[in-house]
């Protein structure tokens, strides 16, 4: 175990190094293989490294490639070798590991493909046992593994034995239902899987593991923090002896060091860090922020703070004040009152308001309740859909849309003929289509037209009209499957066409970068960028930024600057609105780890949330959404 000489980390058992982002922490690992190759070369030596299919790799395996264009290494001396893959599965197929690393690392660097030992997903079962033993010895020949690039523990489920080798795994039903997006539902996941083993793994001189977002700080904090079991493959990691966890600061958010920074040292008490300081510690008490006394700071680590800034009851009142002033029912603004303690401007009235929403249910899911107040206090709302969501239809939702096409052409008298053709070409493509296939163009068309339906029955429901809700279809996203094409040009072009056209005094957008498909990180990267290029423009002065979590997770009370509160009838409201979006009721095709709906996942946050506030000392509500303001 190492022991950190650092105090701020002294939780921590790994040593862990927190980027800004994962751009700057890829060029350094980069930059230390390709340090790592060249030795090797020098000294006549195979450079024999492990790499798995990641999407946390994927910055990395982009940068290693740029610096094999520029001629800065070769891969001529490399061997590299997977760590795990899906089995069985044929090897060209979308979700094949195979195919993920060939094309983002292996199509893009100078390695000769004898250098090149992936696990075979195609292998027969009755050849794996010897096949995995002869794979393992490859790895052994070759001097061992130099150094392991992952973002995992490999397909190595809980209760994974220390010195277990390569094999065949039964995968549980947790990791087939969160690779479900991947494979278009979760009944087309394969059950098993090849990985290298535990041992395998950390016989690797050096690891470098990376994770980036909000949605892996959980698994971060158990893995650095948490003691060593095998219900928790990766705390494994702290048993060896040259690894390094590469972050960023997102992912870094459950370490105690950035959590809770008053329990690891001295802290600079700004006025976010008190607030969060003395949110933390009224949860932990149970007690409401106005009952905290000096030796309820004192006896938990917080007597800084009462030195500095104390005594307890100021620190109270002016956390309690802060804290009330976000809370707001009027989002827009209230018009002809006093401002200043409020988290929205009263002037101008009514506002101009754009709602990005990533996703055609994210806007409801997210801020429904926001909306429906929004659109009856009388603003000019305009509901901005970034992609059209096609890949998640199912396709009996799809071939319930065309059944509905071609008995409505005999009703209403379109072409019957038409109509006909139309629904038998559909079900030929559909029948045709292998599972985990991207759909056809004319399927991704009806997909798209199905979505399209349900979010404009939402946005009629909540009184925003037809002219006002702008479907962008973000080029991004349109590639038929879940991997999508880097942010382009395009894609900020159309997002800032739309904003100089509205010219809004609000803006509404998804900061939910735990969204597990990306596509969130991706849209909000494009409004920002958007933004940025209009920031000289006379409006943009006078328009303020608002970001709402949505499916995945929620903000934390401590970071959040507007709290809107909902009725019962307004939480109702908002679940009807949810409800419009039928072809992702009842099970949405990727529900992620949760396999809860939606709207249910909706409820319990905001319902707890507002259960957060009545026992941090606020009004009692059903239910609170959270906004935070981006400083634009």
């Amino acid at each position: 175990m190492i022991v950190n000489a650092d105090f701020t980390k002294r939780y921590e058992k790994i040593p862990v190094d927190i980027f800004q982002d994962s751009t700057a922490a890829a060029a350094m690992v980069a930059q230390s293989i390709a340090e790592l190759i060249k030795t090797k070369t020098q000294k006549g030596l195979p450079c024999v490294i492990g790499i798995s299919a990641s999407s946390s790799s994927i910055p990395l395996y982009e940068e290693l490639a740029r610096l094999c264009s520029k001629k800065k290494i070769t891969f001529g001396n490399v061997h590299l070798f997977s760590v795990d893959e899906y089995w069985p599965l044929t090897k060209n197929e979308l979700q094949s590991h195979y195919r993920f690393l060939k094309e983002y690392l292996i199509d893009f660097i100078d390695i000769p493909s004898n250098n090149i030992h992936f696990l075979n997903s195609e292998i027969p079962k009755e050849s794996i046992h010897d096949y995995c033993n002869d794979f393992e010895k490859s790895i052994v020949d070759l001097g061992g593994l130099d150094a392991l690039i992952i973002g995992g523990m490999g397909f190595n489920e809980p209760g994974s034995p220390y010195n277990s080798r390569t094999r065949l795994i039964t995968l549980n039903y947790s990791s087939r239902v969160s690779a479900a997006s991947e494979f278009f539902g979760v009944e087309y996941v394969p059950f098993h899987a090849l990985t290298m083993g535990i041992e395998t793994i950390l016989s690797a001189r050096k690891i470098y593991f990376m994770a980036w977002g909000e949605g892996k700080a959980n698994t971060i904090a158990k893995m650095v923090e948490g003691t060593v079991t095998d219900q928790n493959p990766l705390s494994y990691l702290q048993q060896h002896d040259n690894l390094e966890v590469i972050i960023d600061t997102p992912a870094a958010a459950e370490l105690t060091r950035i959590k809770t920074p008053w329990l690891t040292g001295s802290c600079e008490w700004t006025d976010f860090m008190i607030r969060k300081a003395v949110f933390w510690l009224s949860k932990k008490l149970e007690k409401p922020i106005l009952k905290l006394t000096d030796r309820d700071y004192n006896d938990n680590g917080m007597s800084d703070l009462v030195t500095e800034k104390g005594p307890a009851s100021k620190i109270n009142i002016k956390v309690f004040n802060d804290l009330q002033h976000t809370i707001s029912g009027w989002p827009g603004g209230k018009p002809n009152s006093d401002d200043s303690t409020r988290p929205e401007r009263a002037n101008p009235f009514p506002k101009k308001v754009i709602i990005f929403s990533p996703h055609p249910d994210d806007d409801v899911i997210s801020m429904g309740g926001t909306m429906a107040r929004l659109s009856e206090h009388g603003h000019e709302v305009h509901i901005a859909y970034q992609v059209s969501g096609n890949i998640a239809v199912f396709d009996h939702d799809a071939i319930r849309f065309l059944d509905f096409l071609r008995d409505s052409s005999k009703i209403f008298e379109f072409d019957t003929n038409k109509s006909q053709d139309i629904y038998h070409n559909a079900l030929k493509e559909l029948g045709s289509k292998h599972p985990g296939e991207p759909d056809t163009p004319n399927i991704m068309a009806v997909k798209t037209a199905i979505r399209r339906g349900e979010a404009k029955a939402a946005c009629r429901y909540l009184k925003i009209p037809e002219n006002r809700v702008h479907f962008l279809d973000l080029p991004f996203y349109e590639t038929g499957g879940v991997k999508k094409k880097p942010i382009s040009a395009e894609d900020v072009r159309i997002v800032k066409e739309l904003l100089q056209e509205v010219k809004p005094h609000q803006v509404y957008a998804a900061g939910d970068l735990s969204d597990p498909h990306g596509t969130h990180r991706v849209c909000l990267q494009a409004i920002l960028a958007a933004l940025d290029e209009l920031k000289n423009e006379s409006w943009f002065k006078d328009c303020r930024v608002w970001l709402y979590r949505g499916a995945w997770q929620e903000w934390d009370v401590a970071d959040s600057d507007m709290a809107v509160p909902l009725s019962p009838e307004e939480v109702i409201i908002k679940r009807e609105a949810i409800f419009k979006h039928q072809s992702q009721k009842d099970r949405p095709l990727f529900p992620g780890s949760d396999m809860r709906e939606f709207w249910q996942r909706a409820e319990e946050r905001n319902h707890n949330t507002a259960v957060l506030f009545d026992k941090l000392g606020m009004a009692e509500y059903q239910a609170i959404e959270l906004f935070v303001r981006y400083a634009n």
